[in-house]
Formats: structure tokens, sequence, C-alpha cells
């Protein structure tokens, strides 16, 4: 792997670049649920060597309101301004593009890959499939061991924490590949009304993970976990077999309403919020550096309301530190905004040698990730894309 190397642009679409992991150490004191893993990232890595983004053309807002497919006042609360939306891409396509730029980009061939790890939040195109192995073979073109990790939006931080983990447990192994992808179509999903506030996106994200060189280095990985909230985005439906009596299209909504009128809104904010604090917070202990010290920040692409009262309120993060002003132009790319926003840090010059960037994740469930990131040097395909 040389983690540098420059690769073709994809057919109308913007390309972008990823974040790293690595596992996490101690509980915080007062934390939620489970805190994953035990130790800080090793001096010497792992590393990122490259990283990118497949992203669709995106869709301005004024379209959408124009089509009937929000409302102003959604629209206002969200503080989107677009958002990308595939024509007939699927999610696994999408990331065997990405995957396909990350792997040029570091250098990395067949034999320099010995794992593929895919990360999905939706429906992948076929039923009883493998879209990890598509990808593998789409993109990597070899026989290593290639899963699929289901966690939905925090899958991508999940992924490359198993990644770390599995180089790290083999001085043979030299690198790992982490993807995400997905399609947020009608009438399953709309992306606009099945969870309001966030507007969910079409793209697939890629990186390339080396135990051995790269251009960035992960400090630190901390996940925490809250099983306690799971039925937020189960609302009380009863298990058992697939019906026609589903409602047709995905109503997170509703779940949470449900779910919050059982165990109490003020109850569920605060466990909410101690995730994601310990998951915050633990991960820039272990590396061992301040809030102040980070110079930018990959947030999940949540609406401007819930990223408000997640991190810009609580924490004092100035937004134009962090990825927001893209991201709402592009919008909740599932598991793979952290990826998504950490290339776009680096690609456009927001972070370089020498820099700390803050990957923020969350997803149902509840598990929390952060990371930090450090930027040893500036690829040279580093300003490509804007």
């Amino acid at each position: 792997m040389t983690g540098g190397e420059s690769a073709p642009g994809a057919h109308q679409a913007r390309e972008t670049g990823g974040p790293g992991t690595r596992h996490g150490g101690r509980a915080a004191a007062g934390g939620p649920g489970t805190r994953h893993g035990g130790r800080a990232a090793a001096a010497g890595g792992p590393y990122i060597a490259g990283c990118a983004a497949w992203l669709p053309p995106a869709v301005p807002t004024e379209r959408a309101l124009e089509a009937g497919e929000c409302d102003p006042p959604l629209a206002a609360a969200t503080g989107m301004l677009a958002v990308a939306v595939a024509d007939k891409e699927s999610g696994p396509e999408m990331a065997a593009r990405a995957a396909r730029t990350a792997l040029a980009r570091a250098g990395a061939g067949p034999a320099d890959i010995d794992l593929v790890l895919h990360a999905s939040l939706y429906f992948q195109g076929h039923h009883l499939w493998a879209p990890a192995s598509y990808v593998q073979r789409a993109a990597v073109g070899n026989t290593c061991p290639a899963m699929e990790v289901r966690q939905v939006s925090n899958g991508g931080m999940a992924a490359l924490e198993l990644a770390a983990a599995y180089l790290d447990a083999s001085p043979a192994r030299t690198g790992a590949l982490v993807t995400t992808g997905d399609r947020m179509n009608p009438p399953g999903f709309d992306r606009w009304r099945s969870d309001p506030g966030t507007v969910y996106a079409d793209g697939g994200t890629a990186l390339v993970l080396s135990r051995t060189t790269g251009f960035a280095r992960i400090r630190s990985l901390v996940t925490v976990s809250d099983p306690e909230l799971e039925g937020m985005h189960r609302g009380g439906d009863a298990f058992g077999a697939p019906s026609l009596e589903e409602l047709p299209t995905v109503d997170l909504d509703l779940h949470k309403r449900s779910y919050v009128r059982e165990v109490g809104r003020a109850a569920t904010a605060a466990k909410v919020s101690a995730g994601q604090e310990a998951a915050l917070t633990g991960a820039l202990v272990e590396a061992g550096v301040a809030l102040e010290d980070v110079k930018g920040f990959a947030l999940p692409h949540m609406g401007l309301r819930r990223l408000r009262a997640g991190f810009f309120a609580p924490y004092g993060i100035d937004p134009e530190r962090t990825t927001w002003p893209w991201s709402r132009h592009v919008g909740h790319l599932g598991a793979g905004d952290p990826i998504a926003g950490f290339d776009h840090l680096v690609t456009t010059g927001a972070v370089g040698p020498g820099d700390l960037c803050l990957l923020a994740s969350v997803g149902a469930g509840f598990s929390w990730s952060c990371a930090v990131v450090e930027v040893l040097s500036r690829p040279a395909w580093a300003g490509e894309k804007g």
C-alpha cells in the first residue's frame, strides 16, 4: 500500500473519503451501558491508507418541496439544502464504486486486503443475498473473508472497530476494506418523512485500513452500548413472521412515540445524552487530547435540530468546524456518515498534517462510537474533489 495514489472520478458523482477505528477502553464514570474494548491505539497504528465516497447527484430541497415530498416546516427544521438521490444504483453498487477509488488511493491490490466488511442500514437489493461478497468480487477480486455488519447507522464505525481488531490479531494480516452503501428509496422508505428531522440519502463509502502505512492513524475509538433503548425503533410491534398488515412505508417516528409514551421523554433523553457523552469523552481521554485540540469534526448527517441538541449546544462545537455545512447538501448516508465526512475534511484541506479529527456516529440499539484520528500527511489525491 502506498496510501496516496489518485484515481479517476465516478460518472456524475462526487467522491470523497474516510475514517479509521480502534477499540475503546475503560468505561467513563457515569456512562451508560457497556463500553467496548480496553486500550487506545498503539503509537504505530492502525493507519488509514485510503478512503472515498461515491455520491449520486443531489436533489435541492426546493425541488422536494415542489414535488410534495416534504412540507416547509419539516424542511426548515432539518436545515437541509439538498439530498443525494440515486438513479438506479443500489447500495452495494455504490459501495463497490467507492471501494475501487479507496483501494486505488491506498495503492492496495487484492493481496493487501485480508478482510472485507460491508455495513448498511436498509434493503440491499436482493433477499437472502451477501452484499459483502458482491463488493469483494466487484472491487477487490480476492478470496479473503467478506462479511456484513448490521448496526444500522453505527454500522460503519462498528465495522472499522472490528476490522482494526482483526488486523491486530495476527501480524500476518496487512489490511482491511470497510464499505457502506444504501439506497433509501420509496415505497418502503420515505427519505423525508420516515424519520422526521433527518433526511436520508443514497450513496456508498469505503475506507482501507492498514497495519503498516497510511496518511492518518487512529488514536482512539470508543463504542458505548445501551440496549435498554432498543425498543425505540421497535415501538411495541409484536415479533413474528412478515405480514401483509405491516405498514408499507417505514415509520420510525411512530415507533419512537410509542416507546416514549411507555418509558418517558425525560428518561429517554437522559439515556441518549449519557451515551453520547460517554463515547465522546472516552475517545478524547484515550487519545490523550482535549476537545479544543480537535481541528475538524465529522458528525452524523442528522438534521440541524438534532445536531444542535446532540453536539453544538452541549459541547460548544462551532458548526463551521464540522461537516455540517457540507452534509446539509448530502443527507444521512446510513452507516457511512463518518467515512464520508472524514474524506470530505481531508479532500477539501479542512484538516492537514498534524491535525486531529473527531469522528462521531450513533445508531439504533442504541450504540455510540467516537474516534480521534490524527492526520499524518496530505495524500496525493487530496483536492481532487471539493
